[in-house]
């Protein structure tokens, strides 16, 4: 288990690294930095000062070196809107992200698994029928239609929910639907064909024959035996909720971190747009070193060496 863990966190790393110089170089592929970053209405010599206050007038080599230190030291310069250190504006979204995202997950887990579950046992009755067209409607709707649609009939018309906003419970419903329709059925779609492979296993008819009653047959052994390609699916929705968040946060004025990388584009304001990007990879390589781990509580047979 040590050697596992000091190889993936090495890999963790190395995705890390790999993540921020891609970042690197697009910022570099827009042309001049310092004319990106600045406003449309500055001057030459605006510009001029500003590329030599951020140290982008030296050679790229070392404009690199001077970002994969600071990176190291958790800098990514100011934010040119707040004026505000970069990486502590996104720490300070990253709550309400997480708070959304994990709502989002858990709404869509509890009802995707049964769902799928039951579509499987029940293979080719209605209730399949209606299961896998949920799980097409869910991966097929625009999130951003979506979003509008649950404001205007839930918000504005019948006015059971806030439309935008954080506070109670109620401001979390609208937007967690919206985000955890394509998750739900993603992870539907997948239940299902987990679980139609283990109904047709050869254990499962010993059981039956043995006369394992029907309700611990599914729910115990055979849901059990399928959870893996299950658990991976979440752990990749999770960290794919969180980073990208941005349409849903938007629409709902949602103060997370998708919402702020949305304005630091608007604005030009690309340190902002660096730190959420490596934010997002970090939180990937957890998410998945956890789901790895995981695999070996849900199966025994799995060891890592």
């Amino acid at each position: 288990m040590t050697a596992f863990l000091i190889r993936r966190i090495a890999g963790a790393f190395g995705v890390v690294a790999g993540v921020a110089v891609v970042v690197f170089i697009i910022l570099h592929l827009t042309g001049d930095p310092a004319a990106a970053m600045m406003p449309l209405e500055s001057t030459q010599a605006e510009i001029a000062a500003f590329r030599h206050a951020q140290g982008f007038d030296r050679p790229l080599w070392v404009q690199f070196a001077s970002f994969a230190w600071n990176l190291l030291h958790g800098n990514f310069g100011l934010s040119l809107r707040h004026g505000e250190p970069a990486l502590g504006l996104a720490l300070e979204r990253v709550p309400a992200s997480a708070e959304l995202a994990v709502t989002a997950l858990v709404l869509a887990v509890v009802v995707a698994v049964p769902a799928g579950t039951v579509a499987a046992v029940k293979r080719n009755s209605a209730l399949d029928v209606a299961a896998r067209l949920l799980a097409l409607v869910g991966q097929s709707t625009p999130v951003y239609w979506l979003g509008i649609m649950l404001i205007l009939i839930f918000g504005v018309q019948l006015g059971w929910f806030p439309v935008s906003g954080t506070g109670g419970w109620q401001h979390l419903v609208l937007p967690a639907i919206t985000l955890a329709m394509f998750t739900m059925a993603r992870i539907m779609r997948l239940t299902r064909g987990s679980m139609l492979d283990v109904l047709q296993s050869d254990y499962l008819r010993t059981a039956v024959a043995k006369g394992v009653g029907s309700f611990r047959l599914i729910w115990h052994h055979a849901l059990r035996n399928a959870w893996l390609p299950i658990v991976t699916a979440i752990g990749i929705e999770l960290g794919t909720l969180l980073s990208q968040a941005i349409i849903t946060e938007t629409i709902f004025s949602w103060p997370g971190i998708g919402r702020l990388a949305y304005q630091a584009i608007l604005d030009r304001d690309y340190p902002v747009v660096e730190a959420v990007v490596i934010l997002g990879a970090v939180s990937f390589v957890v998410i998945n070193l956890v789901v790895d781990l995981a695999y070996a509580a849900l199966d025994p047979r799995i060891r890592y060496e």
